[in-house]
């Protein structure tokens, strides 16, 4: 049977139509899928609100730290003295003196045949161990890339680096940085089963050098807290 031509244009018509509800429904998908570029400038917004409170607690900080800084030079030697102490442990001074500065790297030997890499890559918790050995054995400052770590500061992994002190990325490799005597931290490092013997079955690069004349720059993370207060005097 022979179609008529208003039939063909019936047929040519829904094949339009089918053509464009197809094309039609793939355009609203792909919309739907897509984040509202409202929540985009929302996020936008809020970032740049998070900036600017982060630059006034710091302007904050600053101004605080100059009046701590006049109160000093008003105050007798030994009060001087022993606030100039409080802002070392705190970390708010930077210091120099003698102490070691350690090197850690991934390892540098052919990976065994079956042999998990992981175990010849350098991990946070490898980084944690050495900066522990250090603070047991009387480390007055560390500094870990040049950062640096006070009692709060984290270590943490993230992807290819490490998080520090809230918003500090750190990669690979690590130097510490860390003030006291360089004998006993030297020791305490390579003591017989310590840090260093386990790191170096995995052919993790340490190298340990005595400093007679180091530098770790004040801490400039953030200081607030949130549930810590000062206890009210009774």
């Amino acid at each position: 049977m022979k179609l008529k031509e208003y039939q063909w244009g019936i047929i040519l018509v829904g094949l339009v139509l089918g053509l464009m509800l197809a094309m039609q429904y793939r355009s609203s998908k792909e919309i739907n899928e897509t984040p509202p570029v409202a929540r985009v400038q929302t996020l936008v917004n809020e970032i740049n609100q998070k900036r600017e409170e982060r630059n006034q607690l710091q302007k904050k900080v600053n101004q605080l730290r100059e009046k701590l800084d006049k109160k000093a030079n008003g105050q007798s030697n030994t009060t001087r003295e022993e606030l100039e102490a409080l802002r070392i442990i705190a970390g708010s001074k930077a210091v120099s003196g003698t102490g070691v500065e350690v090197s850690l790297n991934d390892s540098n030997v052919a990976l065994p045949a079956g042999q998990d890499p992981n175990l010849y890559v350098l991990h946070d918790e490898d980084v944690l161990r050495v900066l522990n050995e250090l603070k047991a054995a009387g480390a007055e400052a560390i500094a870990l890339n040049g950062v640096r770590l006070i009692a709060t500061s984290e270590i943490r992994c993230i992807g290819p680096t490490i998080l520090t002190n809230k918003n500090k990325r750190l990669p690979a490799p690590f130097i510490i940085t860390a003030i006291g005597n360089p004998e006993t931290l030297e020791n305490s490092l390579y003591m017989k089963g310590g840090v260093v013997e386990q790191l170096k079955i995995w052919g993790i690069q340490v190298q340990v050098r005595k400093k007679n004349n180091l530098e770790v720059p004040q801490y400039t993370g953030p200081t607030t807290f949130e549930y810590a207060q000062a206890p009210e005097a009774e």
